[in-house]
């Protein structure tokens, strides 16, 4: 084996079936290198994969475009969704943006239909499902043993670290850890909405709903299938349930906390809190410090959040992902030898990801201050 093997030669191996590692797969496959994913769930199936997400021209519409994939997306998108409204906390409207029209804008899309569209879009049995990796192990000369759970162990040239906020794969480059940053979101949903909570649907619109104001905030999202998910969030310690005697398990215990945080808030807006369908999931928010870059490391490289975890704030995680992983395809497509591709990527990745934490960190920090209200309608008047 040589130090710096070819990418025809070589065994690639992506750790994690989020957009990012997806996206680069289908890259590289397009381009006939061969490649393996690995992902800890089961099966594709196996949980919920999260809100909407809109597709940026320079990120994700980017990436959809080198993987061949947009006219595919096109079909399940939703133009709708690109609506923005603000509340103030007496539930009066402040501000609402009607969508581009003429194909200009982002538009929306179900992470999991996302999902569904590049797993499809790969060739059979690209996904390994059920490979949870333990620890990679350096073998030297850029060659690295992946271990998973069960005992079973693969060796690869190159390793790519797609697997998210607690990545396995980042140790090898990196000893940053995520830090929590301060706010919590609580996330509990409407079915059916349109029909059985019509006047909150109504308050939603087609699209993204948000009240923030003195350290608080409700964001209500548009999903497909009459879904809205919600997002209660908090500057808050990230204890905040252990403090007030919460057991996270008790929805009444959490509908009550919340509906205290939130006493002086519109009965419209916390109808948001109380009129659930699928319960409540604590989710604190972290992110890795900035700026985190590395050195380069034989075999192996990072990208989307196990790279630059940060608050989804800005709307720039997995758009930032498919990016790098369309990026990092292109830089192997590019270059024989997998050192010179790895290097060249990450002269792109790292200081783009410091920019845009950065942005994420202030993005947070405005959403969750005293006078949120303002800095908001502020942005969002000066941006449309």
């Amino acid at each position: 084996m040589t130090r710096n093997p070819t990418r025809t030669s070589a065994r690639i191996a992506v750790v994690g079936a989020g957009p990012g590692g997806l996206i680069c797969a289908r890259i590289l496959q397009r381009h006939g290198i061969d490649v393996t994913v690995y992902d800890l769930d089961v099966s594709a199936t196996a949980r919920d994969q999260g809100g909407s997400l809109d597709m940026h021209p320079d990120t994700g519409r980017h990436a959809l475009c080198a993987a061949g994939l947009w006219d595919d997306f096109a079909v399940l998108a939703r133009p709708e969704g690109e609506q923005w409204r603000l509340a103030g906390r007496d539930g009066r409207m402040t501000f609402d943006a009607a969508p581009p029209q003429g194909g200009q804008g982002n538009p929306e899309i179900d992470r999991g239909q996302l999902r569904d569209l590049l797993l499809g879009s790969l060739a059979p049995g690209t996904v390994r499902w059920g490979h949870r990796l333990d620890h990679v192990e350096p073998l030297g000369d850029g060659r690295h043993r992946l271990h998973f759970a069960h005992a079973h162990a693969t060796e690869a040239d190159l390793v790519i670290g797609a697997d998210g906020a607690w990545s396995r794969v980042r140790p090898l480059v990196s000893d940053a850890v995520p830090v929590y940053t301060g706010v919590t979101f609580v996330e509990t949903g409407l079915n059916d909405a349109d029909t059985r909570h019509p006047a909150l649907a109504a308050l939603t619109g087609a699209g993204t709903l948000m009240a923030l104001d003195d350290n608080l905030g409700i964001v209500a999202q548009r999903n497909s299938g009459g879904h809205i998910r919600i997002y209660v969030g908090m500057r808050t310690p990230e204890d905040w349930h252990r403090r007030a005697g919460v057991d996270l398990a008790d929805p009444r215990a959490v509908r009550d906390a919340l509906l205290e945080r939130f006493a002086d808030w519109s009965p419209a807006l916390r109808g948001f809190i109380t009129d659930t369908d699928t319960g409540y999931v604590n989710r604190p928010l972290f992110a890795l410090p900035v700026p985190h870059t590395w050195d380069r490391t034989d075999g192996v490289t990072l990208l989307g959040d196990a790279a630059h975890l940060m608050s989804p704030f800005s709307g720039m995680g997995a758009n930032l992902a498919m990016r790098d992983g369309a990026d990092l395809a292109r830089a192997l497509v590019d270059h024989a030898a997998l050192d010179d591709a790895v290097t060249a990527y990450e002269r792109l990745l790292l200081p783009r990801s410091i920019e845009a934490a950065e942005g994420a960190a202030d993005a947070l920090d405005s959403a969750f201050a005293p006078d949120s209200a303002e800095q908001i309608l502020t942005h969002m008047t000066a941006h449309h």
